[in-house]
């Protein structure tokens, strides 16, 4: 179970949309950074803790938590090439 809600912001809704199984990818999105964004390999962005990116799937994942209200909110997926 996922200690944080996972969010999808329009542009990374899109992007998800184009993956080969968006339901699956969600998935482990959910189970990996849902259950620790700062686990799994994550860095910071800028200097900044809040704002993260992780490699889930062969996809990165750009991401900022809300951690007052254990929310993550990805902002971008980059699939492999």
């Amino acid at each position: 179970m996922s200690a944080y809600r996972v969010a999808f912001a329009p542009v990374a809704e899109e992007a998800l949309g184009k993956l080969a199984s968006p339901s699956g990818f969600r998935a482990a999105v959910a189970r990996t950074l849902g259950a620790n964004p700062y686990g799994h390999g994550s860095t910071s962005v800028g200097g900044d803790r809040e704002r993260r990116e992780a490699v889930v799937s062969r996809v990165i994942v750009r991401y900022v938590i809300s951690a007052g209200i254990l929310t993550i909110t990805v902002v971008r997926l980059i699939p492999e090439p």
